[in-house]
């Protein structure tokens, strides 16, 4: 499906230090959803401004002195969205293959750089469709990207609160040098999704570790801050997933219709298990050739 990009973020992040946010509009229009805390949130007449979800609060970063669309690259990975799917929390399995995709996207050279909250409801987006708006604003993310020779994973977490409603957060790889480029680009992506106004707090849109680059110029401290987001993606864990993953921090996850979560293809299930097999691989060749030649007796 095509996509037009358009539109210009309220701020966006400079090349120096900072925790600069994105504040974008969002519309309506999809057919699929997830995540919540309470039963099937109210509808309204009128859509209310985005609350403050206290994202960046919530991630107090470390310093030093659909079924929804995607592009093909890297595509989308998990099973389809349906309708009928139901939770309240993430699973022992989910979190399980969550942790595994950000450890692969680290081996493969696109580690997390961006975390993106969008209140879907506050942009007026119904809890049923929330996962293919989700799906079409990464899908619009992935193609610009590749357009502009840029390689990226990611992955994403639906909940669904009171006072916020359904939610999503996102967990991507952007290079510091199209961060810029990106957020002038995606008020017009949410205006085509929601086909809604724009509505102050729908989206906050920060760098991990506070600032553009960490994952280059201090790998080991971005490390750390990606640990502290990851764990707020992973909160809203079932109370027996949490125990059987030792998760510290916990909160409702929500009623969610449809996929819960997800990842983009090259650090799903699939890739991990080929990379596995190739490593694998290579290590009997590599012992193979170690191994002295015997002479016949």
């Amino acid at each position: 499906m095509g996509f037009r990009s358009d539109g210009l973020a309220d701020r966006h992040d400079s090349n120096s230090s900072g925790d600069s946010r994105i504040v974008l509009k969002l519309h309506r229009q999809s057919a699929s959803g997830e995540v919540s805390t309470s039963p099937f949130p109210p509808q309204f007449s009128a859509n209310p401004v985005a609350p403050n979800d206290g994202t960046q609060l919530a991630v107090s970063y470390l310093n030093s002195g659909v079924a929804a669309y995607s592009s093909r690259h890297p595509g989308r990975g998990g099973a389809r969205n349906s309708a009928g799917r139901e939770s309240y929390g993430l699973s022992a399995v989910q979190i399980a293959s969550l942790k595994a995709a950000e450890r692969h996207a680290a081996e493969i050279g696109l580690p997390f750089t961006r975390m993106i909250t969008i209140h879907w409801e506050g942009a007026g987006v119904p809890l049923a469709d929330m996962a293919k708006a989700t799906g079409r604003f990464i899908d619009l993310m992935t193609k610009t990207l590749t357009r502009h020779g840029s390689r990226t994973a990611w992955l994403w977490v639906h909940e669904n609160g009171d006072g916020k409603g359904g939610h999503c957060h996102l967990l991507i790889h952007v290079p510091a040098g199209l961060v810029p480029f990106i957020n002038k680009l995606q008020r017009g992506w949410l205006r085509r999704i929601s086909d809604e106004k724009y509505r102050k707090g729908v989206i906050h849109s920060t760098p991990v570790g506070g600032r553009l680059g960490l994952e280059v110029g201090n790998p080991d401290l971005h490390a750390s801050n990606l640990e502290k987001a990851s764990a707020y993606l992973l909160k809203g864990a079932s109370t027996d997933a949490a125990i059987q993953h030792g998760l510290q921090r916990q909160d409702r996850g929500g009623y969610v219709i449809g996929k819960r979560c997800g990842t983009s293809q090259n650090i799903g299930t699939k890739a991990r298990r080929e990379m596995t097999a190739r490593e694998k691989q290579d290590s009997f060749q590599c012992l193979a050739k170690q191994e002295p030649s015997r002479s016949p007796i």
